[in-house]
C-alpha cells in the first residue's frame, strides 16, 4: 500500500508525533516531505513522550492525533498507555502506527526477536484495538477494516495499525545531510586511546563500526560491550559497570539515544565516577533508521552536561581536536563528557556483529574477570 492511500484512509486532519522506524521509513519521509518539524509533525525523543504530547493536543483540539514508533518504543509508552489515555481514566483516542520488527517468520535481528513475538498480544493487553498492514494488504479491504474498528475512538480507546515490512510504499525526496567528520574515523580516534578500558557502544550503527574496527585493526572484542536493541540506556549500562571496576569505561553514545533518557547524565553526575568518559557521537540524526531529523540541535549538550556536574566537558569537530582532547582527560578523574560532532551516512558494505548477543556478553564479562591488559 502507499504511504497516501494509508493518510487517505486514516484521514489528513491529524498532528503527528512520534519516533522514527526503519519499516516506517516510507511514512516517515512523508511527513518530513509534506510538514517538516512543525506544529503539525513532532519527532520526539521517546515514545512515551510523544503519547502524552498527543494526549495534549486532544485536548487542545479535540483531533485525534496520530503516534508512529518502531515495536521495541511500545515499552516507552506503556505508562501513559495505561495510566494517561485509556478509557479508565482521561479516555484519550490515538492512533498508532507501529513497525513490526521481529514479525515471526521474518528474519531479524535477535534483539527483536521477542519483541516481534509478543507484540500483538502486548497491545492487545494494554487495550488497543489493533489492524494489520503488510505488503499484501489491499486499500478497499484495508478502508473497510479500518471503518469497522473505528468506533472504537467513541469509547476513548486508541486504535494500532501494525506494519509489516515492505508494506509501505513512498517516493519521498527527504534526505538529511550535515558534514562533519565520520563517525568511524571518530571510534577509531577513541580505541587508539583506550588502552585496556572497556567500551560500551550504543545501539545501530556505532556497535556495527565499532565491531568491524576491531577486525580491521586484528584486536579481539572481549572489551567491548555492543547495546544492542535498547535505546538510550547504554550510559547507564556502562555506569553499572563503572561503578564495579577500576578500569577506564568508555561509553559511545548517539544523539537520538542520549536525548531519550537523558535524565541518566544526573545520575553520572551525582555519582561522579572517576574512571567514566562519556561520548556523544552527534550527527543531530536518527540515522540508523533512515536518518531523520533529533532535537540536539536545542540543546547546549556541553552545558547540560556542566550543569549535571560531569568533571570536564569538551566539544569537537575534527580529529585533531578528538585526540588532543583524550589525551588530556585520560589523564585527569571524570566523569567526562566529550560532544564529537560528526557527518551522517557510514559505509554502504557496512556489516553487522558476527558474535552473538550471549557471545558478546560472556566474552565481556571474562575479560573483566580477569582484568584483562
Amino acid at each position: 500500500m502507499k504511504v497516501r492511500e494509508l493518510i487517505e484512509v486514516i484521514g489528513e486532519d491529524h498532528f503527528y508525533t512520534g519516533v522514527p522506524d526503519s519499516l516506517l521509513s516510507g511514512f516517515c519521509k512523508y511527513l518530513m516531505d509534506e510538514y517538516g518539524i512543525c506544529e503539525r509533525h513532532i519527532i520526539g525523543v521517546d515514545e512515551g513522550a510523544c503519547t502524552a504530547m498527543a494526549a495534549g493536543q486532544y485536548l487542545s483540539t479535540g483531533k485525534i492525533p496520530v503516534v508512529y514508533m518502531q515495536n521495541s518504543g511500545i515499552g516507552n509508552a506503556v505508562n501513559p498507555i495505561t495510566s494517561l489515555i485509556s478509557p479508565e481514566v482521561y479516555a484519550i483516542p490515538c492512533i498508532y502506527i507501529i513497525g513490526w520488527r521481529g514479525e515471526p517468520g521474518t528474519a531479524d535481528e535477535p534483539q527483536h526477536a521477542l519483541q516481534g513475538e509478543i507484540t500483538p498480544d502486548l497491545l492487545e493487553c494494554i487495550g488497543l484495538k489493533t489492524l494489520y498492514l503488510d505488503k499484501d494488504t489491499k486499500f478497499g479491504e484495508f478502508k473497510r477494516e479500518y471503518d469497522d474498528a473505528s468506533y472504537c475512538f467513541e469509547d476513548g480507546r486508541s486504535l494500532a495499525i501494525i506494519v509489516s515490512k515492505g508494506a509501505l510504499e513512498y517516493d519521498g525526496r527527504y534526505v538529511q545531510l550535515n558534514d562533519g567528520m565520520s563517525r568511524e574515523d571518530a571510534i577509531d580516534a577513541i580505541l587508539n586511546h583506550s588502552g585496556n578500558g572497556l567500551i560500551i557502544s550504543t545501539t545501530g550503527k556505532t556497535s556495527r563500526e565499532l565491531f568491524e574496527l576491531r577486525e580491521k585493526r586484528g584486536e579481539v572484542h572481549d572489551a567491548d560491550f555492543l547495546t544492542v536493541g535498547s535505546m538510550g540506556y547504554s550510559s547507564s549500562i556502562a555506569l553499572g559497570i563503572a561503578m564495579g571496576t577500576e578500569r577506564k569505561v568508555w561509553c559511545l553514545d548517539g544523539d537520538g539515544s542520549i536525548l531519550m533518557h537523558m535524565g541518566t547524565m544526573s545520575t553520572i553526575g551525582s555519582i561522579r565516577p572517576s574512571n567514566y568518559t562519556h561520548i556523544l557521537l552527534n550527527n543531530e540524526s536518527h540515522e540508523s533508521v533512515g536518518g531523520y531529523p533529533t532535537t540536539i540541535t536545542s540543546a547546549d549538550i556541553c552545558s547540560i552536561a556542566k550543569s549535571f556536574r560531569y568533571s570536564t566537558t569538551h566539544s569537537v569537530h575534527t580529529i585533531e581536536e578528538l585526540d588532543g582532547i583524550l589525551e588530556h582527560i585520560g589523564k585527569s578523574s571524570g566523569p567526562h563528557f566529550v560532544e564529537v560532532k560528526i557527518a551522517t551516512g557510514s559505509r554502504k558494505d557496512l556489516g553487522r556483529p558476527t558474535l552473538t548477543p550471549e557471545e558478546n556478553k560472556h566474552n565481556f564479562m571474562e575479560n573483566l574477570k580477569g582484568g584483562a591488559q
